[in-house]
């Protein structure tokens, strides 16, 4: 026998004997509270030590620490004991990444995952799944969250008897929060995710909205913010096979449930595409796979607990038996991806409301009363079974698009913007010497700002007007070059009116500000010098007071209109800092 023989031989005796195999020595804190339940973190850390310790397959590590001190878990599960992202990458396995609470309330992931684990690792069901499959568990994205335990958290949930919070310590939505990067959490969740590079994503919650009799829906990626392999893929290879299992697992699917109108589910569901602020959005730029597991809140949490566990065996199942296809798909998708220069890239997206798909619905009646306490119609679900063909809007259109560039200039001083781009696995070189160049860039107009904080920033909606200009840069200005796997992220981000751009979020708020003004007596003399030398503006004035009530009802803005249209203005406000370069040009210094 020689010694790679018995070494494997040794390692499957270490991974399926020498310990306790009965499933009852291996129940879960959830299984024991008869699946009413679900542990805090020490207990759910002290039971994948007890996992790790029982299964060479298994690994416990952390990606990071939360702003309260607390360690973020990563589990890692791989059938050759290799934890890390160089020795994974080098074999022909694929990397399944299961994100569990990151709405901490939303808890079925982690006791779903915890039993597959512990499944396959320790007693031995479904080995043959880790051939070709490498899997990361996140047992518990928001750690903090999770901590603010109580019985009162989630009005609308049927089960666990207490869960934790929705929100991190410092009050941020994870699941809006994967662009801007404000949360500890999510710069410690970009570092990883870039260092495993993981080929498949899920992301497991539980809804809120209406009743229905489904289990489980689920949201998945396959529409035209993705590169188009990888869209294949989902579309055409994984769906088909997750629902015809889930159908037999006795879950039948239906697509995340979202209501045309919420007072009559007959007119149907939108599709739509995620946003890349939500996980699934996000992958999607990363040309991955991305699943949204999202069961129903009024299901017990042993069903809902038994349904993710199903999504996630079946996806386990699709991927060891499909991993030549998938790295394929991923692979063309990262090339298709660094090309982009000189095509229009759709980055707002809408549904198409003139075509549609019918699906099969397993809903309830319900009837529509009218409230004496909010004056308003509301919805009453009654315990009536009923199926429905509802019309599903599951096309979507480009909205807005842009062209992406050669490459992004971001000027030094835009230190946050750097790091976060490099957060996100952003490719990019410093200059070395000043340049001068001819650039494209946009001028900002119509800006408007939200009236309340969302997600800790006051975010902004504005039109922009491209403006092309030569402009010098300095020795330590930043260059993105558009050759890389992340220009889908890059341009979502660089690009003002892309839904979770910079801009959007509000990282670019000082740049509409008026820093300088003019006392009124300079101003009034500015003012008639200039309508004496100019007639045209005299003109423009006039009928400015003509149709603008409020500029003529106010003397500082007549006077701050000459200011802005004189020499002395600042012609930075309003300007965007970041460049566009269309095309390779020579340099001149």
């Amino acid at each position: 026998m020689n010694k790679l023989m018995l070494a494997l031989i040794l390692m499957s005796i270490a991974a399926c004997g020498n310990h306790d195999k009965s499933e009852k020595a291996w129940l879960t804190f959830y299984e024991k509270s008869n699946f009413l339940e679900t542990p805090r973190y020490d207990e759910t850390i002290r039971y994948i030590q007890q996992l790790e310790k029982a299964s060479p397959w298994v690994r416990l590590s952390y990606y990071g620490v939360t702003p309260e001190g607390r360690n973020l878990p990563l589990v890692i599960v791989d059938k050759n004991s290799f934890f890390t992202p160089e020795k994974v990458h080098n074999t022909d396995k694929t990397i399944l990444l299961i994100q569990a609470g990151i709405h901490a309330g939303e808890i079925d992931g982690k006791d779903a995952g915890l039993m597959l684990i512990r499944d396959i690792a320790v007693l031995g069901k479904y080995t043959d799944l880790l051939d070709h499959v490498t899997v990361l568990f996140m047992p518990i994205f928001n750690v903090d969250g999770h901590e603010r335990f109580s019985a009162y958290n989630r009005i609308n949930q049927n089960g666990p008897k207490e869960m934790g919070w929705r929100v991190t310590s410092q009050n941020f939505n994870l699941n809006r929060d994967y662009m801007k990067a404000d949360a500890p959490e999510m710069h410690a969740f970009l570092k990883m995710f870039h260092e495993w590079n993981p080929d498949f994503f899920i992301d497991c919650h539980v809804t809120d909205g209406a009743d229905y009799r489904h289990v489980i829906t689920y949201y998945l990626e396959k529409q035209i913010n993705m590169s188009p392999p990888v869209r294949e893929w989902s579309g055409k290879t994984y769906l088909p096979y997750l629902e015809e299992k889930m159908k037999d697992a006795g879950f039948p699917l239906s697509p995340y449930v979202s209501l045309v109108d919420e007072n009559d589910i007959t007119k149907g569901l939108d599709g739509g595409v995620a946003r890349p602020r939500f996980s699934t959005g996000y992958v999607a730029l990363r040309n991955r796979p991305a699943l949204l597991i999202e069961t129903h809140m009024f299901k017990s949490y042993k069903q809902r607990v038994d349904g993710t566990y199903q999504m996630l065996l079946h996806t386990m199942e699709l991927m060891n038996k499909e991993h030549v296809s998938l790295k394929e798909a991923i692979k063309n998708s990262d090339m298709e991806t660094a090309s982009l220069t000189g095509r229009t890239v759709g980055l707002r997206f809408k549904v198409d409301y003139r075509h549609h798909s019918v699906i099969d619905f397993m809903g309830f009646n319900y009837r529509v009363d009218k409230s004496d306490i909010s004056n308003q119609d509301w919805v009453i679900w009654e315990n009536v079974p009923i199926d429905y063909r509802l019309p599903y809007y599951d096309s979507v259109i480009t909205e807005y698009s842009s062209e992406a560039p050669v490459y992004y200039i971001i000027p030094r001083q835009w230190t946050q913007i750097i790091d976060i781009l490099k957060a996100h696995g952003v490719e990019m070189t410093t200059l070395k010497k000043k340049e001068n160049i001819w650039i494209e860039s946009y001028q900002f107009q119509n800006v408007t700002w939200a009236q309340k904080p969302f997600e800790g920033r006051i975010t902004v909606e504005c039109d922009v007007q491209p403006i092309r200009e030569f402009r010098e840069f300095s020795p330590g200005d930043v260059k993105v070059r558009m050759n890389q796997k992340r220009n889908r992220v890059i341009m979502n981000l660089l690009e003002p009116k892309a839904p979770d751009s910079f801009v959007h979020w509000g990282f670019f708020n000082s740049i509409f500000e008026q820093k300088e003004y003019g006392e009124a007596y300079k101003l009034e003399q500015l003012a008639d010098s200039m309508m004496k030398t100019n007639p045209e503006l005299k003109v423009e004035f006039e009928e400015k007071l003509k149709s603008d009530t409020a500029f003529a009802n106010s003397g500082y803005g007549r006077l701050n209109w000459f200011y802005m249209k004189s020499i002395y203005w600042d012609q930075n406000v309003n300007k965007y800092p970041i460049a566009r370069v269309l095309q390779v040009q020579p340099t001149s210094n």
